[in-house]
C-alpha cells in the first residue's frame, strides 16, 4: 500500500487538497550560538547540526511541540520535540499554524525522507536547501473548514504516533528475543 493510499485510508473520504507546505507554513531559520555560549546541562537542547543536541543554553527560540529539519551537516534530518528548544542557524523550525498540526507535518515529512535527502548536496558539509521542503505537497482534509481540518490531521498524527510506538516496542522485543536466541544456542 502506497503512502497516498494509506493517508486516502485514514482521511475517510472527506475533500482533501494538495498544498506547498511553504504556502502553509514558512520555516523559520535558528539562530547561531557559539560554544562558549553551551553549557553542559540546562534548561534547553541546543540542535546545531544533528538530531543529537550539541549542548544545553538558558533559553529556547522554538516553542514545544515543533517539527524541524536539519539543513546541514545531518542535512535531511527530520525532527519532533515535544519540549521547548534551541535551534541553531542550520535548523529550520515550522512554528505554531493555523493551517497545519505539527505533529501531521512531522509524519507526512518522514513519508518524503527519500525525496528531501535526494536534494542534499554533498561537499565537505552536506547541505540541503529549505526550498526543498517548502515545494513539498502535503494533503490539507477539509481545507475549507480549518477547525475540523486541524482535527483530522492531530487524528491521524495520533494514529501514526501509536503505530510508531508500536513498531519500536516490537523491535525492542524482536531484538532482545534474538539475543536470548544466540545466547541459549
Amino acid at each position: 500500500m502506497s503512502d497516498v493510499d494509506f493517508l486516502e485510508m485514514l482521511l475517510g473520504g472527506v475533500e482533501v487538497k494538495w498544498v506547498e507546505v511553504g504556502q502553509l507554513i514558512s520555516p523559520q531559520r535558528g539562530r547561531r550560538l557559539v560554544k562558549s555560549q553551551l553549557e553542559e546541562a540546562g534548561s534547553y537542547a541546543v540542535y546545531q547540526n544533528s538530531m543529537k543536541p550539541l549542548g544545553y543554553y538558558h533559553e529556547s527560540n522554538t516553542q514545544a511541540g515543533a517539527c524541524f529539519v536539519v539543513v546541514a551537516g545531518a542535512a535531511g534530518e527530520i525532527g519532533f520535540s515535544d519540549a521547548a528548544f534551541w535551534a541553531a542557524d542550520d535548523v529550520y523550525f515550522f512554528p505554531e499554524s493555523k493551517a497545519v498540526n505539527s505533529k501531521y507535518l512531522y509524519h507526512f515529512l518522514l513519508t518524503k525522507r527519500h525525496e528531501i535527502s535526494s536534494q542534499v548536496r554533498r561537499a565537505s558539509i552536506p547541505r540541503l536547501s529549505i526550498a526543498v521542503v517548502e515545494k513539498l505537497e502535503i494533503p490539507i482534509p477539509c481545507p475549507d473548514n480549518p477547525k475540523k481540518s486541524l482535527e483530522i490531521q492531530a487524528e491521524i498524527a495520533r494514529i501514526l504516533d501509536a503505530f510508531t510506538e508500536l513498531t519500536a516496542e516490537l523491535t525492542a522485543e524482536l531484538t532482545a528475543e534474538l539475543t536470548a536466541r544466540k545466547k541459549q544456542y
